[in-house]
């Protein structure tokens, strides 16, 4: 008895559910540019996304269903999210680096204290933090598929659980576009706490109580020096010979 063939596996389409990160909308004229341009890690980040799925649909149709399921896993589809989320951290600090050091030629700020502005990777991996916090969703979406994922993993999986697993495919899809859209408002925020940074910088100003200090100092030494060869003051005897050969000038 011949067996009945098994329906090979459907990798849907994300490009719908992954919406403006796929199709953004179109600046509104006279906006200005985004502070840090990012647009090139999003369709690195679409075309990667892209790319997993298409070498799913490969092992598919090859009648692969374990490699086709596992080209979209939990690790997969989040190491590329993060490496997205640090690339765009590392260009954040790229260009507060650069403003940060103009801010500083600018007010001239000592070398000593401008050294010291550069950020760290410490402060580059809070940078990341702080711009993939609004990814819950996605993570959540992420163990999800790997939940459906081991129900439809078998090729005797019921035809529910493999669209349970499509759906949750395209649940990630969706969250991903949220994420990324959280990330460009995260991305906005940092700019505007940046600006404030640099400004504090530009503002700079060497302290005047130096040139005070010693302005007083010569000008009390030179109206003692006025009124003691004036003869308003004592001479001290320290000081005399060099008293008497300037009033010998004089006269």
């Amino acid at each position: 008895m011949t067996g009945t063939a098994r329906p090979q596996l459907i990798i849907p389409e994300l490009g719908p559910a992954l919406g403006r990160l796929v199709a953004p909308p179109s600046p509104v004229p006279g906006t200005a540019a985004a502070w840090v341009p990012i647009d090139d890690l999003r369709v690195g980040l679409v075309s990667q996304v892209f790319d997993h799925a298409g070498d799913a649909r490969r092992w598919a149709r090859e009648g692969d269903r374990e490699l086709a399921l596992t080209t979209l896993t939990h690790a997969a589809l989040q190491e590329v999210w993060g490496n997205c989320v640090r690339a765009v951290a590392e260009r954040v600090a790229e260009q507060v680096n650069l403003r940060l050091a103009a801010a500083a030629r600018e007010s001239r700020l000592p070398q000593r204290h401008a050294r010291r502005l550069p950020l760290e990777s410490s402060e580059v991996h809070a940078i990341a933090a702080r711009l993939s916090q609004g990814d819950a969703g996605f993570r959540e979406a992420l163990a999800g598929l790997d939940h459906a994922l081991s129900a439809a993993r078998s090729d005797r999986a019921p035809p529910e659980a493999v669209t349970a697993w499509q759906e949750a495919l395209l649940t990630l899809a969706r969250r991903l576009e949220a994420a990324w859209l959280s990330l460009e408002e995260a991305l906005a925020r940092e700019g505007r706490e940046w600006d404030a940074e640099v400004e504090d910088i530009r503002r700079w100003r060497r302290p005047r109580w130096p040139l005070v200090l010693v302005g007083s100092l010569l000008f009390g030494t030179a109206l003692y020096a006025g009124l003691m060869l004036g003869g308003y003051l004592p001479v001290p005897d320290l000081l005399r010979p060099l008293a008497e050969k300037m009033w010998a000038q004089w006269n």
